[in-house]
């Protein structure tokens, strides 16, 4: 039986727009006929799995644009400039209690969270010090910032009874001085940095203008330290301890971690341990959230609320190796992840913990300055 086929008619100049509309919607795909939502996303690097994204973009039809950054101080100077063009970011709970004091968040509507039932409350009640009653943010990942070595080239330059435990390792001229046979390498962030500082001193999260003065402590302990130190920088420390181009790091629990497992991987016969050091050190949050001028919102909370599920969250960890605050997640974990006391530590170890406190601005001008004089070897 012979097919009635619709009549092909030309278009004619009063119907041209009409007609390509329908010419373009015929060739195109379908889920491209019409605009695909977007998502702009800014994370930390190396601070999610490799299929978060491509799961969730799968799930909703939304597209994910995924930016890193590897300091606070990157991210800060793009949300204070304004316009970032971002519609979720994740700064560290201690930088985010002065930005929302600028207002440069969003409160959040809980009503769209419902995953928010999984978080940890005594969590919440600590990271509520930067943001009182969780209204701006919710956690993401956290974890310590601790010392990364190799177990083999520091046994080798500082001998058996290293002080691979203690602050001592890279704060004492004596002893880095010695590691620059194989390289050391800190942080590049006053934010991190600066706050070990001056616990190592005695002076934790000090508010007094003595203490960031150039003749203080804490900077002069710093300066002491500094011709030693081979690189300032937040992500590359990670390949150059798993590669053995440095032998120390001042750095994020997690991407200690993450550097041990790269050296596994490449079997390439270096073993990288990562410790908290007995003086104590910071135990840091990095938290969801959007950006008062964000774009599409909607999105934000969808990925928020997708992050928020147990499974998603257990897969990140135990990908990137920092702890998360879901409560719901721990049995979903490799066990070796969650029993891990470089990721989670022992309540013995908590003790010792302190959060990042965030200074007063006048302080933090003279700390920054302080900073940049420092990596300048002034």
């Amino acid at each position: 039986m012979n097919q009635r086929h619709p009549m092909k008619m030309p278009c004619i100049a009063s119907n041209l727009i009409a007609c390509l509309a329908l010419s373009l919607t015929a060739v195109l795909p379908a889920g491209l006929a019409h605009s695909q939502e977007v998502l702009n996303f800014y994370n930390w690097s190396d601070y999610i799995a490799e299929d978060t994204i491509a799961k969730f973009e799968k799930e909703t039809g939304i597209k994910v644009n995924y930016d890193v950054y590897d300091s606070s101080e990157t991210l800060e100077a793009k949300l204070l400039a304004g316009h970032s063009g971002y519609d979720l970011v994740v700064p560290s709970s201690s930088s985010m209690g002065r930005h929302i004091k600028a207002k440069i968040y969003q409160p959040l509507d809980k009503s769209k969270l419902p995953n928010m039932k999984h978080l940890d409350s005594n969590l919440m009640k600590a990271v509520a010090s930067q943001d009182p009653g969780n209204k701006h943010s919710i956690p993401y990942l956290w974890g310590t910032t601790g010392i990364g070595y190799n177990v083999d080239m520091v046994k080798k330059v500082l001998g058996k009874d290293a002080p691979v435990n203690s602050w001592d390792l890279v704060f004492k001229p004596e002893n880095i001085k010695k590691l620059t046979a194989c390289g050391v390498s800190f942080l590049d962030s006053a934010d991190e940095i600066y706050p070990l500082a001056l616990n190592y001193v005695g002076q934790t999260n000090s508010q007094k203008k003595a203490h960031y003065k150039k003749d203080s402590a804490a900077n002069s302990m710093l300066k002491s330290v500094r011709p030693y130190v081979k690189q300032f920088h937040s992500s590359s420390y990670i390949n150059n301890l798993a590669n053995g181009e440095i032998c120390v790091a001042v750095g994020y629990s997690g991407d200690i971690l993450q550097a041990k497992s790269r050296a596994i991987e490449a079997k390439n016969g270096i073993n990288i341990e990562y410790t908290i050091p007995k003086e104590g050190t910071a135990v840091w949050f990095d938290m969801l959230v959007i950006p008062s001028d964000a774009k599409n919102p909607s999105a934000a909370y969808k990925f928020i609320n997708f992050l928020l599920r147990p499974d998603i969250i257990a897969d990140i960890t135990n990908y990137v190796s920092y702890a998360n605050p879901n409560t719901g997640a721990t049995k979903l974990q490799d066990p070796e992840i969650s029993n891990n006391p470089g990721i989670y530590p022992s309540q013995e170890i908590m003790k010792h913990l302190f959060t990042l406190g965030s200074p007063k601005k006048k302080l933090l001008k003279m700390r920054n300055r302080l900073w940049t004089d420092l990596k300048a070897g002034r």
